[in-house]
Parts: C-alpha cells; sequence; structure tokens
C-alpha cells in the first residue's frame, strides 16, 4: 500500500491533459517552445540547403491548419521533421529543388489522409503496423545520426567547414547541455517542464 502511494507521487504530472496552465506557467511554456520549435524548424532546411523562408511559410500554415483541425485543444507548433533530412539531402542530389518541394508538400497530404484514417478507424492498426519498439530505435537513430552536426556546431566558428575551432563555443554549449539535464533529471514540480528554457537562459 505503501508502494502505491510512493508510485502514485511519483508519477503524478505536473500539468494533466485537461488542465489549463495559470499566465504566469503558460508564458514560460510557451516561450521554451518557440526557442525549440523555431530552432529545429530553421535548422532542417540549412543542413538540407532548403529555402528557410519555404519552411517558414509551411510551418506557419501547418500549425495554422492543425489548431484549426483540433479546435485549439492541442496548442502545438509544427515545426520541421529531422526524419526527412537524409531523404531530402539522397532526393537534392538527383532531382531538383522544385522537385523536392512538391516531393515534401505531397507528404503534407499523405500526413492529413493518416490523420483522416485514424479518425475514422481509430489507432489500434496504427500501433500493430509501427509499435513502440520500432518507434523508439527509429527516433533514437535520428538524433544519433544529427549528433555530430550538432558537435560541429558546437565547436567550430565555421561548423560546415569544421574551421576556427573555438573553446568559448564549446564551453556555453557544455553548460547550456549540463544545466538542461540537471534541470530535467534533478529539479521537480514546474521548472522540470522548462528545462530548454532554463539552459538557454543559462548559457
Amino acid at each position: 500500500m505503501e508502494n502505491e502511494a510512493m508510485f502514485e507521487r511519483t508519477v503524478k504530472p505536473v500539468l494533466d491533459v485537461d488542465d489549463r496552465p495559470k499566465i504566469g506557467q503558460w508564458a514560460f511554456l510557451s516561450t521554451q517552445h518557440l526557442f525549440a520549435m523555431f530552432g529545429s524548424t530553421v535548422l532542417v532546411p540549412f543542413l538540407t540547403g532548403l529555402p528557410i523562408s519555404s519552411a517558414l511559410l509551411a510551418s506557419g500554415i501547418g500549425t495554422l491548419l492543425y489548431i484549426l483541425i483540433t479546435k485549439a485543444k492541442i496548442p502545438a507548433y509544427l515545426g520541421s521533421s529531422f526524419a526527412f533530412i537524409t531523404p531530402i539531402i539522397t532526393g537534392l542530389n538527383s532531382h531538383s529543388l522544385g522537385d523536392m518541394l512538391v516531393a515534401l508538400f505531397m507528404s503534407g497530404v499523405m500526413y492529413v489522409l493518416i490523420g483522416i484514417a485514424i479518425k475514422i478507424s481509430g489507432t489500434n492498426w496504427l500501433m500493430n503496423l509501427l509499435p513502440p519498439v520500432v518507434v523508439g530505435p527509429v527516433i533514437m537513430v535520428i538524433g544519433l545520426s544529427l549528433a555530430p552536426t550538432a558537435v560541429n556546431m558546437a565547436m567550430f566558428e565555421n561548423s560546415g567547414d569544421m574551421k576556427g575551432y573555438n573553446l568559448s563555443y564549446l564551453a556555453v554549449a557544455m553548460i547550456t547541455l549540463l544545466v538542461t539535464i540537471i534541470v530535467q533529471g534533478y529539479f521537480k514540480g514546474f521548472l522540470s517542464l522548462i528545462p530548454v528554457l532554463i539552459g538557454i537562459v543559462t548559457g
């Protein structure tokens, strides 16, 4: 009984699915979301050679549609997907920029169609097709494949050519990462929900 009570205290979320954050919490969460999502949205076209303006335009339209379709029940920003980095780079080696933009647009259409299919038939078929044991490693591979890029950006003034080793860049990056990990792992309550924001401010 005591163990069950301890488990409940451990897993109780600071903000549950149906909870509405207070204005102060809302402001901090929104700011963190802005930094995290805007950075990743710009990073993908930067790494692949696509126009950043196109990514921002598509991201904005996608976000507005998402908010409209979900009736603003899920406040989320749809940014660039890191899963598309390798296909984009590979595609640009043999196809034009216009071809790749059309292909990315069609992937967005497929996203909408799959969403409609889930709305009609539920999620059981999707969970059978892509169980956590499949999705988890894919996410890990995407993250690990980007690790060298993050390291280069944290060490060199010109990360593309890996020139201009800068100790200050490395120090700021390590402090930011360390603070983010500490906040995520050891802080309690609302502060544990904004580790990225605290890490960025500290850095």
